[in-house]
C-alpha cells in the first residue's frame, strides 16, 4: 500500500518525520489546508507530468499554477498531466495522496522555487488522508529533487 511505502521510506531515511493521518480527506489543496491548519499555499502539491517520452514529478506550493513559458524553457517541452490511472501505476500513490516519497518506480523529482516562501510545507504522504510537515529544502534533499522555477508568481489576495 502507498501509505506503507511512504512510512518505510521515511523510517529508512528520516525516522524523525511523523506521518499525520486525518479522519477526513485531505485529497485537495483546500481540504488539506483545512485539515492541517495552514494556508493553501503551504500545501506542497505533487504534480505528475509527462514531458515528451518521460514522466517527472513536480512539487509546488498549493496555490501555484504552471507557467507555460517557464515550463517549456526549463524542460524543453510543454508538460501534460497524467491521468489518475497512470499516476497510481507509476507512483504507487492514489491521486490526492501523491508525494515524492516511497514511489513504486523511480521518477525524476523537481521542486519549484515557490516552496521556498515557507519554513515548512505540508505534502501528502501516500494516501488521501495522510500528510507530513517538512522544510522545503529537506523535502528536496530526501526526494533527490532538482530546484526549478516553472510556476507563475503568486497573486496577491488584495
Amino acid at each position: 500500500m502507498s501509505l506503507q511505502s511512504v512510512r518505510a521510506f521515511l523510517a529508512a531515511r528520516a525516522p524523525d518525520i511523523v506521518v499525520l493521518k486525518t479522519a477526513e480527506s485531505s485529497a485537495t489543496v483546500a481540504l488539506a489546508a483545512a485539515a492541517h491548519g495552514v494556508e493553501p499555499a503551504q500545501i506542497a502539491k505533487t504534480l505528475s507530468l509527462r514531458l515528451g517520452d518521460r514522466v517527472v514529478l513536480l512539487v509546488a506550493r498549493g496555490d501555484a499554477r504552471l507557467d507555460n513559458r517557464k515550463t517549456k524553457a526549463a524542460f524543453g517541452t510543454k508538460p501534460r498531466m497524467l491521468d489518475a490511472g497512470e499516476v497510481e501505476r507509476l507512483t504507487g500513490h492514489p491521486v490526492g495522496g501523491v508525494c515524492p516519497f516511497g514511489l513504486a518506480h523511480p521518477l525524476p523529482v523537481y521542486c519549484d522555487v515557490s516552496l521556498r516562501a515557507f519554513a515548512e510545507v505540508v505534502p501528502a504522504a501516500g494516501s488521501p488522508n495522510s500528510a507530513l510537515r517538512i522544510a522545503p529544502q529537506r523535502l528536496a534533499d530526501l526526494a533527490g529533487a532538482e530546484w526549478v522555477d516553472v510556476c507563475q508568481e503568486p497573486r496577491d489576495a488584495g
